[in-house]
């Protein structure tokens, strides 16, 4: 039986508007509005970079470009309309998902708890129990507050003290949760103080965690495959999406269709059949040119960008700087619904200037007057975002695309 054919334009449009690039990054970015727009997206990624803005704040802007920090730091501090924990990485989540995230405790409690413990040696076992009690009786601490310790043997890598690692494992196990960060230093405190009474009540049984892990998914993606649909919130496993997309097929509720790649073959993958039937009138796609986070959901899976949006794209942070063919974290520049480049930049903030060091088109995009002031304006409003007053540009900054191999 021939499936259904999505082309690649049609394919990115559907996957832009599901994660929120398709429409100008306007509205308001503050309560229940900047709650809609996290829900809407499922999670967003937190990272301590911060060359120009950190990762989830460029998220959260790149969508409404009246946002500030301060809104999600408000979002989660004090309305408790997010919580912290981890997806593929760690991100804020909507308090509403909770419930689901218990699965995800009870699996990497099991996990962790045998991991570093090889780890960290007996020390990490003896801490938990201490770590707990002295934040019941205490209240919040950080890191710093548990300091007092010193790890067993050296890691080579983190290194980190027995204590510390009590406290992640009693948060990713959920026993205690964030609740603030200050700079960029989690605080944690007993999860019952922190997560909303009526979403810690809520109980969901393993087979409606898996349910709704998937259903969720493929609403923010528009189409999939069952190993997709799995990585979307990291909370379930690969097999358990496959047999919830066996059995949407087998019933009906899902169809099957193939996606044209931007080159090389086409991906079969399952979507909804009412989204399906509604592409016949593809969303719209608007041809604002915007900067996007390297953190950003649609390009997170950097093997699906490849294959949507031909961008080949990787954070060279480990290349040694002589092998580099760009910076080693520079930032994606979209288009409509093309990506036309990388740039690489820093936010000065005792200057208070954004600095553009290079930008490098893809492929057969030209950097017209038109194009040059669009990045402009961009940039210009970025510094806004990271606290710049004026945009400037290095010498040489329009570079050629190293060629590939």
């Amino acid at each position: 039986m021939t499936l259904p054919q999505i082309d690649n334009a049609t394919a990115r449009a559907l996957f832009l508007a599901r994660h929120g690039l398709a429409g100008a990054p306007t509205g308001s970015a503050t309560g229940a509005a900047l709650q809609e727009v996290v829900t809407d997206l499922g999670f967003v990624q937190v990272d301590s970079v911060s060359t120009v803005a950190r990762a989830h704040d460029m998220i959260l802007w790149s969508r409404r470009q009246a946002y500030r920090p301060e809104s999600l730091r408000w979002l989660n501090d004090c309305a408790r309309g997010v919580f912290e924990h981890w997806t593929h990485d760690a991100a804020m989540i909507p308090v509403a998902f909770f419930p689901y995230w218990r699965l995800k405790f009870d699996r990497d409690a099991a996990r962790l708890r045998h991991r570093w413990k090889d780890w960290q040696g007996s020390a990490f076992h003896g801490e938990i129990d201490t770590v707990l009690r002295h934040v019941t009786l205490h209240g919040a601490v950080c890191t710093a507050d548990m300091a007092g310790d010193r790890p067993e043997k050296s890691t080579g890598w983190w290194d980190w003290h027995p204590s510390k690692t009590a406290l992640e494992y009693l948060w990713r196990s959920g026993k205690l949760a964030v609740t603030k960060r200050e700079g960029f230093r989690k605080h944690y405190d007993l999860t019952e103080r922190v997560i909303p009474p009526e979403a810690l009540a809520e109980r969901v049984s393993e087979a409606e965690t898996v349910a709704w892990a998937c259903t969720a998914a493929l609403d923010r993606l528009g189409f999939a495959t069952h190993g997709e649909l799995a990585a979307f919130w990291d909370l379930i496993r690969p097999h358990e999406a496959r047999a919830w997309v066996a059995e949407g097929l087998r019933s009906g509720r899902l169809v099957e269709v193939e996606v044209a790649c931007h080159a090389g073959p086409t991906r079969r993958v399952v979507m909804w059949p009412a989204v399906l039937e509604g592409l016949d009138t593809p969303p719209e796609v608007v041809s604002r040119l915007r900067i996007l986070s390297p953190f950003d959901p649609a390009l997170r899976d950097r093997a699906r960008a490849e294959r949507l949006f031909g961008f080949h794209y990787r954070i060279e942070i480990f290349v040694p700087a002589s092998q580099r063919k760009y910076g080693y974290y520079v930032f994606p520049a979209m288009e409509g619904a093309a990506m036309i480049g990388r740039i690489d930049m820093t936010a000065d903030r005792t200057t208070r200037t954004l600095r553009v060091t290079a930008f490098w088109p893809e492929a057969g995009v030209r950097m017209g007057k038109g194009r040059f002031a669009r990045l402009e304006g961009e940039l210009t409003r970025m510094a806004r975002l990271a606290q710049c007053e004026d945009v400037t540009f290095a010498p040489g900054w329009l570079r050629e695309t190293p060629a590939e191999g």
